[in-house]
């Protein structure tokens, strides 16, 4: 069934890619991935009816899906995994978080990162099953999931371990920690304001430059 279905996508693309604008897509992902030349619209529209089709798969038949997809050069095929995984999130339970986080370590950027992020923050549903050891994984990109899984959350985000987290990792100088922790700060000002502007003032030393920036934009 994976064979049936990785034939059927890779021929809904085929028919949507315009090859010429490859190069550019490549470009803007500093030629880390090749690239079919599909834009997101076009992806989405061509991949949607196979994507659909798939309600009531079951976990272990979608993450099937999910991984066949990443193991395939283009970047596109990703992006239709976390297409796949984004419309039937309802449909894992927090014991596939691990999977989820396999799939972050592998062919890793910001774009499917944050993605994922948010994949697990919606089956992880309030709960942080595995946030903890995910904070202190090698893998920065695991790292940078333990401060975004709350995204979205507001009333619902634990604030002590959103404030603990970003402690946790302001001593590190790898760009996209420092601004995942400004990120999830700001997130949480939308609802939080007060707390946040109090926090960050408050460890203004301990936190990047960056980081309080981008906690404090709109405040």
């Amino acid at each position: 069934m994976t064979a049936e279905f990785l034939n059927g996508i890779e021929a809904a693309l085929a028919s949507a890619a315009d090859h010429a604008r490859a190069p550019a897509m490549r470009a803007y992902m500093r030629d880390q991935f090749d690239f079919l030349g599909v834009g997101t619209p076009q992806r989405r529209a061509a991949a949607k009816p196979l994507l659909r089709a798939l309600k009531g798969a079951g976990a272990d038949r979608l993450l099937a899906h999910a991984r066949a997809l990443w193991r395939l050069p283009q970047r596109e095929y990703h992006y239709v995994a976390l297409d796949l995984l984004a419309l039937h999130w309802k449909e894992l339970a927090v014991s596939d978080i691990p999977a989820l986080l396999e799939l972050v370590r592998d062919k890793s950027w910001w774009d499917s990162v944050d993605t994922l992020a948010g994949i697990i923050g919606d089956v992880l549903r309030g709960q942080h099953d595995y946030m903890d050891a995910a904070l202190q994984d090698k893998n920065m990109w695991v790292r940078r999931i333990a401060l975004l899984h709350q995204l979205g959350w507001r009333d619902k985000t634990d604030a002590q371990r959103l404030f603990s987290y970003s402690l946790a990792l302001a001593h590190e100088k790898e760009f996209f920690i420092q601004k995942a922790i400004g990120w999830a700060l700001r997130d949480y000002a939308r609802h939080a304001p007060d707390a946040v502007r109090l926090f960050t003032h408050k460890e203004k030393e301990r936190l990047a430059p960056l980081s309080f920036r981008e906690a404090n934009k709109h405040l």
